[in-house]
């Protein structure tokens, strides 16, 4: 920033990732290049320089592989291809090149936990039969009853119903998520090496890091109780990703990040050991209320977990799967918790993006790593009046059309005009964009100052130059107010409250979420002051 009297965050190009804001990338539903109504590498090659003015390190892409899209991409049939409805492992390879000549780094999706019914492997499995070594790479077993009608245990899916399926020959196999994605068997050792060899795959190819899928998964205890106890954060698991990192030294730069849904932090800390992963999502702030008393505990126990371990803290609002924030910020219970997504609760949109716009320069301002999803620099609501029949997400199915599932927050993003397709491709996207986005274009926002993408330009650009990685210092402020102070001087105030409270002392203001009044910052407001 020129002229600034803080020292510039240069953040160490080895360490890139400590405080890089990364930028979530939805591919079926970011831009559509060939006209088909699904995103795909043309339509993200194309918006390439969007991603590099908005002002991001890194891209993470959810799964690109061929699949029968049981599960939007998280059912793989081949780890080493890209699927034909978003391109070719050569446009692949393209976009890797185009966006590390911008400064961007790659980050794909691998999907441990399991594979597809369609892939090559679960083919031959139930095609060899019982007691074969092909089955033995999943996770087969008889049946209990008279003749093996009843499942092996009483597991359920994470997406509802039974967690086994019985095959023609009698014997059932486990999948944790849809019956469409088999579980994999980790104790076998091919089934370890193939993993490796995946890794290796990608990483020769460019792939700057690994966003690992369910992480804490992989292991089962078959004879354990009924409960997610029984294959969720088991001590196996950590030997596995210990030969995850000794794949990735043998790169350079090259890192790991885990999706790590745990409740107990100590158990969170042992995945980010120096010989394990590099860092993991910090979904206990994400799902936190917009609360001060509950968001100063989460950052407090976010830093006091990771900086012990010398490993960066991340700061995420949302992704594919969670209620977007100007939805969730209007509501009256303003957490998140994937057993009740809230659908249908009523929700101020005014307040609701008033409330993410704070959050927004919240997140930033956190030492440590940051992501951002698509559609979130746009101020995208959740849409949850999609029509029964265009609905696609397995949670709607298997919850018997109860829960509306992820759907709403991934809708295609509108990038200009004044109708749908709102200039995401020449067809009709697989899933409805509702008119009134014509207000949150892209093409619209770029000319606003006030809008919610200028404000996340204007963050992510102060946020290179001035935040990043490094530790906080809490400051003294009233109870309904976050305020502390950054290693480069810059001091981030968030008032939570309802009524507006004096600003400290400082010599300038850099940024604000929203207009001041008079000195004072507003109600559900965020403000980054220059101080002296």
């Amino acid at each position: 920033m020129s002229g600034s009297i803080f020292p510039e965050a240069t953040p160490d190009p080895e360490t890139w990732w400590r405080g890089a804001a990364i930028y979530q990338v939805y591919l079926r539903s970011f831009a559509d290049g060939n006209g088909d109504g699904i995103g795909d590498l043309a339509g993200l090659r194309a918006r390439l320089p969007y991603l590099a003015d908005l002002g991001i390190g890194a891209i993470w892409l959810n799964p690109w592989y061929p699949s029968p899209m049981a599960d939007g991409g998280y059912d793989v049939a081949d780890y080493r291809d890209i699927e034909p409805s978003f391109g070719t492992l050569a446009e692949a390879e393209a976009f890797i090149a185009e966006a590390h000549a911008l400064g961007i780094k790659t980050i794909t999706d691998i999907v441990p936990n399991h594979g597809s019914d369609r892939q090559e492997w679960f083919l031959r499995a139930l095609e060899a039969g019982p007691g074969s070594p092909e089955r033995e790479l999943f996770i087969f077993r008889a049946g209990r009853g008279t003749d093996g009608e009843l499942p092996p245990n009483d597991w359920q899916s994470i997406f509802g119903g039974p967690a086994w399926t019985r095959v023609a020959d009698g014997e059932w196999y486990l999948h944790l998520f849809a019956p469409e994605q088999p579980d994999f068997n980790w104790a076998d050792p091919r089934v370890v090496e193939e993993f490796h060899d995946v890794l290796r795959f990608w990483f020769d190819r460019g792939v700057d890091g690994i966003r690992i899928d369910s992480a804490a998964l992989l292991v089962k205890e078959m004879d354990g109780g009924g409960g997610p106890e029984a294959y969720t954060d088991l001590d196996g698991v950590h030997d596995i990703y210990r030969g995850w990192r000794q794949v990735a030294e043998q790169y350079d730069d090259r890192i790991l990040i885990g999706e790590v849904w745990l409740p107990d932090q100590e158990r969170f800390a042992l995945y980010l050991r120096p010989d394990e992963m590099h860092t993991a999502f910090n979904f206990d702030f994400l799902a936190c209320a917009w609360e001060p008393g509950a968001l100063r505990r989460s950052i407090d126990l976010t830093l006091a977990t990771h900086l012990p371990l010398g490993a960066p803290p991340t700061w995420v609002l949302s992704n594919h799967d969670v209620t977007r924030p100007v939805t969730r910020y209007g509501r009256p219970d303003t957490s998140f918790d994937h057993a009740d997504r809230k659908h249908g609760m009523p929700t101020d949109p005014v307040l609701g993006e008033r409330r993410a716009r704070a959050a927004a320069l919240l997140a930033m301002a956190l030492p440590g790593g940051l992501y951002v999803y698509q559609g979130e620099e746009l101020g995208l609501p959740e849409v949850e009046d999609i029509p029964a029949e265009l609905r696609q997400d397995p949670i709607w199915f298997r919850s018997g059309h109860t829960d509306l599932g992820r759907d709403g927050c991934r809708v295609p993003l509108p990038w200009s005009g004044d109708e749908p397709p709102f200039g995401f491709g020449a067809g009709r996207p697989w899933l409805p964009q509702p008119p009134e986005w014509k207000a949150l274009t892209a093409e619209v926002q770029a000319g606003d100052p006030s809008s919610m993408l200028t404000l996340y330009r204007n963050g992510l650009r102060l946020r290179r130059e001035l935040l990043g990685d490094g530790t906080l210092t809490w400051l003294d402020a009233p109870q309904e107010v976050l305020a502390f102070r950054r290693d480069s001087g810059l001091v981030c105030v968030v008032n939570l409250g309802t009524e507006p409270v004096p600003l400290p002392e400082h010599e300038s203001v850099l940024l604000a979420s929203g207009p001041l009044e008079d000195g004072t910052l507003p109600g559900d407001t965020a403000v980054w002051l220059r101080t002296t």
